[in-house]
């Protein structure tokens, strides 16, 4: 166990942990004694997310960096965070006064500056002119997280169609039958990929007041 130490930005708050803790918790009651304490581990992951770093750049008085990655590569596996982020979902929209699932889905798509890490992960995205990754995700009409994926930033949005919808289904339990989308998504081929999976597309025009720059009032 750690001695004490003082608190980052990124640990875990008392709350927060009292939500959290039984997701991660993967050992049996008979297990060994671990050697660093599960919420100090994953305040180690919080550390390295927030602050965007290598693992090995890790503070000394966190736990050992290969400690946090072992831990961390244990609760992907087991799928606690796709877990929790469901459960969270579902808590806030009925307290949204809205169906603990949705109907409808936002597609959408952004593209990030590659890395040296990248790899063979960077592509070039034409539209952004920049060279990178694209994260194309889905989330429900509130915002909440439904599914996402990472292509190289060359990767057309509607060739990503029938995945997302795919994983979306997955997710909601096949509850979603409407999508809406921007125009890079247009074509039949987005259209079926979608239908396959029991979900429309709507394509939403951006209007034009709100193409290029606009003069808003002030507040």
């Amino acid at each position: 166990m750690q001695s004490a130490r003082k608190p980052y930005p990124s640990d875990v708050s008392d709350e927060e942990w009292a939500l959290i803790a039984s997701y991660l918790v993967l050992l049996r009651e008979d297990a060994s004694q671990r050697l660093y304490s599960l919420r100090e581990l994953f305040n180690g992951l919080r550390y390295v997310i927030r602050n965007g770093i290598p693992w090995r750049a890790m503070p000394n008085d966190l736990p050992p960096w290969a400690a946090v990655y072992q831990q961390a590569q244990r609760w992907l596996a087991a799928g606690v965070f796709e877990a929790l982020a469901s459960d969270l979902r579902a808590i806030l929209r009925l307290a949204a006064g809205r169906k603990a699932e949705p109907s409808a889905a936002i597609l959408d798509s952004r593209t990030l500056r590659s890395t040296p890490e990248s790899g063979e992960r960077a592509g070039y995205d034409g539209a952004k002119r920049e060279r990178g990754s694209k994260l194309h995700l889905a989330v429900d009409t509130l915002g909440h997280l439904l599914a996402l994926h990472v292509t190289p930033a060359n990767a057309e949005d509607r060739g990503q169609v029938e995945q997302l919808a795919q994983a979306v289904q997955s997710e909601t339990g096949g509850s979603v039958d409407l999508a809406y989308v921007d125009a890079g998504y247009t074509g039949e081929r987005a259209a079926n990929a979608a239908r396959q999976h029991g979900i429309e597309l709507e394509v939403v025009k951006l209007p034009e007041a709100k193409r290029g720059f606009v003069l808003l009032p002030r507040r």
